[in-house]
């Protein structure tokens, strides 16, 4: 199947599926054209790869047709008015169902629906039952009337895809908040001047317990930071606004000095699909607890230090005076003749190297 014919199937089966929202307009042109052509019949048709479509229609029974005997079929070939002056004269449709039985087609005059992208959907056609003709004012007529058809047709399918594309965007909003308010850090999406655009619940919940405030889209956030570290934050912004990131550790404190945090913060350039820099990503995360238990765990580590130093230097003093006894039994030549004195020796040096590896390790 030619490539052209696939887009314009894919097309036709888009208007089919197409909520109209413009019927009554469309009723309207239909009845229009039957009256100016001076027919009973006049349809709107949508022709897809079996099947002709009616959707919109005027004395005329079939909602469909097989695509093999319609009319409109030969239409969509062409891009001007096809006229058939009489069908019981013309080869291709002598012997056509529609043409032998009902709707006993005599006269036909249909003219493509063509879309911008020069796609022809379909026709807008007008029928009778006698013979006839169309002057060439009715047949510019009957384009006029056609271009309607599918300007109608195309609103409705724009309508459509912005309402899809709008609800797919909500959803994905939706999403995305849903994600950004569950998350426990606080996040910020400033825009090039350092004004807020976006912000997570647990920014606002955190602003507005301790600075009594509510953010919102344009809010000059800087404002709100200490102006002790402040300087170091707008750096860190601005960095990101020539593509670099910052990462650093922010001690807050509160008017009540009863209230402080330690805040671990990532400051990012915001880029849009293109990658281009529309503003600034701040995130802070709260490592309060974290920073307790470092610092727990340290000062745990000194005064274990101090116990094992205390203790290590408590038991050297008796260790040196047996060791000193030793050395005079030695010296009186008694040692090594008594294998009691001798494991004394042994074990006693034994707890002295003990003892110096744990100075050791606390002075280190």
């Amino acid at each position: 199947m030619p490539k052209r014919e696939l887009e314009r199937l894919r097309a036709v089966n888009r208007f089919l599926k197409l909520k109209i929202s413009k019927e009554e307009e469309l009723q309207e042109i239909v009845s229009l054209a039957a009256e100016i052509c001076g027919t009973p019949t006049a349809l709107i048709t949508l022709i897809d790869a079996d099947t002709q479509y009616i959707p919109i229609k005027q004395a005329f029974n079939f909602k469909t047709t097989p695509r093999t005997q319609a009319f409109c079929n030969h239409v969509i070939e062409q891009q001007d008015v096809m006229i058939v002056p009489d069908a019981l004269s013309d080869e291709r449709f002598i012997n056509n169902p529609l043409v032998t039985g009902d709707p006993n087609i005599r006269f036909y005059a249909g003219t493509p629906l063509t879309t911008q992208d020069g796609l022809n959907l379909g026709s807008l056609c007008v029928i009778d039952q006698v013979p006839g003709h169309l002057s060439e004012e009715q047949q510019q007529m009957l384009q006029m009337l056609a271009q309607q058809v599918i300007q109608l047709l195309e609103f409705d399918a724009s309508l459509e895809l912005l309402k899809d594309q709008f609800l797919t965007a909500k959803k994905e909003e939706l999403t995305m908040r849903s994600f950004f308010d569950s998350c426990t850090c606080a996040h910020l999406l400033l825009d090039l001047d350092l004004k807020v655009i976006a912000y997570s619940k647990a920014m606002s919940d955190f602003v507005r317990e301790h600075h009594d405030v509510s953010i919102a889209p344009g809010f000059a956030i800087m404002d709100l930071i200490d102006p002790v570290d402040r300087d170091r934050v707008i750096l860190a912004c601005q960095d990101a606004l020539q593509g670099r990131s910052t990462r650093m550790e922010r001690h807050l404190e509160f008017n009540d000095k009863d209230t402080a945090y330690w805040w671990d913060v990532a400051v990012h350039p915001a880029r849009n699909p293109d990658g281009e820099i529309i503003g600034v990503s701040y995130n802070g995360s709260d490592i309060s607890e974290r920073v307790r238990q470092k610092e727990s765990a340290e000062a745990q580590r000194l005064q274990l230090d101090e116990i094992a130093f205390v203790q290590s230097h408590e038991l050297r003093r008796p260790v040196a005076t047996i060791k000193g006894l030793l050395t005079l039994i030695d010296m009186e030549g008694y040692l090594y003749n008594s294998e009691r004195l001798l494991a004394i020796q042994k074990n006693t040096e034994r707890l002295d190297n003990h003892i110096h590896r744990i100075v050791s390790y606390t002075t280190n």
